[in-house]
């Protein structure tokens, strides 16, 4: 697993509007430093008709049984034999979001967009802002961050660091959108 450290995110778009979400995401990407850009998957999965394109999209991804039960890639148990499961891919390309966004059905995930960093932010007193807490979050079918909260609508986070707090609602700005719930510590 790649070697993360906390960032914080706060809410800056919720709406059913999945294609909403990803035009809003693309705006802030353009603004980004997308030098060493790669992407992080994490989904939620309660049958085989999401599991299997995802595997095939995703075959090294990590996932564990979910509950308190066990089996695990790390195992190499049969994810099938186990769900629910949570699965988990990491630093992959761009390209998979689409394929990853279409096998989803309603199960809840996150797509994020792992970067070098955001803009300056003179409007704040900010400098450019290196790769720790340079992310964008799209949370699917689900309203947070940890996959605990499902949802029928989808968020998007922009993430910076708890020092430069400020920057959210800057970015949001940026985007034509504002802030819409509180900074909080991203699980990874």
């Amino acid at each position: 697993m790649a070697a993360m450290s906390n960032s914080y995110a706060q809410p800056i778009l919720r709406t059913a509007d999945l294609s909403e979400c990803l035009r809003v995401v693309e705006r802030l990407l353009r603004i980004a430093d997308l030098q060493d850009l790669e992407v992080d998957f994490e989904v939620l999965i309660s049958s085989a008709h999401v599991l299997t394109p995802l595997l095939k999209l995703f075959p090294d991804a990590e996932w564990w049984a979910e509950g308190g039960r066990s089996g695990s890639s790390a195992k190499g148990d049969d994810p099938l034999t186990h769900l629910p499961v949570r699965l988990r891919s990491w630093a992959a390309p761009v390209e998979d979001v689409g394929p990853f966004l279409d096998a989803l059905g309603s199960s809840p995930a996150t797509v994020r967009w792992d970067f070098m960093g955001w803009p300056e932010a003179p409007e704040v007193g900010l400098g450019a802002g290196g790769a720790r807490g340079a992310f964008v979050t799209l949370c699917v079918n689900v309203r947070d961050l940890e996959l605990e909260e499902p949802a029928t609508d989808h968020t998007v986070f922009v993430h910076v660091k708890q020092i430069e707090a400020e920057r959210a609602p800057w970015l949001a700005g940026q985007v034509g959108q504002q802030v819409i719930g509180d900074l909080v510590m991203a699980p990874y």
